[in-house]
């Protein structure tokens, strides 16, 4: 059963990507930027992380944060890396793609986990959303086409734990 926003704990949402300095950290700052724009800051428990390495404790790409800034979504995280107790700290663990999701499941503890881990595109209405491609080879283009995909999985995730009257 999902949880629900009348719960007394927040519900906890992570997004993952393989460095923590593009996909996911928009992600967050996306999703931070809707639940605070319906008031349900306080409902939620958002944060963001890697399935590698390679930058922890970094700012997020440059062209991340320009693109956050175009869209006037504030944008504040330092790379962390996806590890066993978010399995347990968090109620969704949303992969930007299936090589995010395989490495997912290996990081997953043994036994009974908190945490339904899944692609984030799945909450979209856009079919084509499924999988949120990685920007960091490419240009602004390809952040800005990255973004908009995020924001319509967002929506769709906020409406499907958030149901509007």
């Amino acid at each position: 059963m999902a949880p629900s926003v009348e719960c007394d704990r927040p519900i906890g949402i992570l997004f993952v990507c393989l460095g923590n300095i593009c996909r996911s950290p928009i992600a967050e700052a996306v999703f931070v930027d809707l639940v605070a724009k319906r008031g349900l800051s306080a409902r939620f428990h958002i944060d963001s992380a890697g399935t590698a390495r390679y930058h922890v404790g970094e700012h997020p790409d440059g062209r991340t944060v320009a693109t956050c800034g175009k869209h006037s979504v504030a944008i504040k995280h330092l790379g962390q890396q996806l590890v066993p107790r978010h399995f347990a700290e968090f109620d969704y663990i949303l992969c930007m793609d299936r090589d995010n999701l395989s490495d997912c499941k290996r990081v997953k503890p043994k036994g009974q986990c908190r945490a339904k881990h899944e692609l984030f595109g799945s909450y979209s209405e856009d079919k084509s959303d499924l999988i949120v491609t990685d920007p960091y080879y490419g240009g602004m283009e390809d952040f800005e086409l990255m973004y908009e995909r995020t924001v319509r999985c967002a929506e769709g995730l906020l409406k499907r734990l958030v149901p509007e009257d």
